[in-house]
């Protein structure tokens, strides 16, 4: 199978290995609670977004990309884009049961967000063969809430000193800041229609 990979494919897969790296990075952070495990995470979640612009870049230039190809690059965006910030804001403290339904929540909409645009592609595709605009926001979108959750590490903000605090509702922790992955989440199977650059 190895034999088969386009060039493309390889740079889709350090993408993934970029989010493997913020996970292994996260249960680092929990083990030691040594805050640069966190910076380390959120650092690579850019990266993998390089990896990913640059896999769609050179599919293009050598025009070999393939169906496998598409499919990797929805894999690879899933772990990079959708399960290490989740991991991320849980090991920065968003831990409650209503957080956890959150951050699922979170995962779940960027899943079906990949899954909608691959089956949609070649519907949205105009003549010449390219996507003209997205629906939904797309996945690379969490590295914002990333970036959140790297200022809030940097300021101290982790645990029980995470930004606004925590409120209990009918005994279980809800984490006000998770509120911005629901949001992103539900941004991400809207019907926004998002021009394509």
């Amino acid at each position: 199978m190895i034999r088969e990979f386009h060039l493309a494919d390889w740079f889709t897969l350090a993408n993934a290995f970029c989010g493997v790296g913020a996970l292994f990075a996260v249960m680092s952070y929990l083990q030691t609670r040594e805050v640069m495990h966190i910076y380390f995470a959120c650092a690579l979640i850019p990266v993998a977004l390089v990896f990913d612009v640059l896999d769609g870049r050179i599919a293009r230039w050598r025009q070999q990309s393939s169906a496998m190809g598409r499919e990797l690059d929805s894999l690879a965006d899933v772990i990079s884009f959708g399960v290490a910030p989740a991991a991320i804001a849980y090991g920065c403290g968003m831990q409650g049961l209503y957080d956890r339904i959150i951050l699922v929540f979170f995962v779940a909409c960027g899943v079906s967000r990949l899954a909608r645009y691959n089956v949609t592609a070649e519907e949205l595709a105009g003549d010449d063969g390219k996507v003209k605009y997205f629906e939904g926001t797309p996945i690379p979108t969490s590295m914002g809430l990333v970036m959140v959750l790297a200022l809030a590490a940097w300021q101290g903000a982790l645990g029980d000193q995470l930004w606004f605090g925590v409120v209990h509702v009918a005994g279980f922790r809800l984490h006000p800041l998770v509120l911005m992955f629901a949001i992103s989440g539900s941004l991400m199977v809207s019907r926004i229609r998002i021009p394509k650059i």
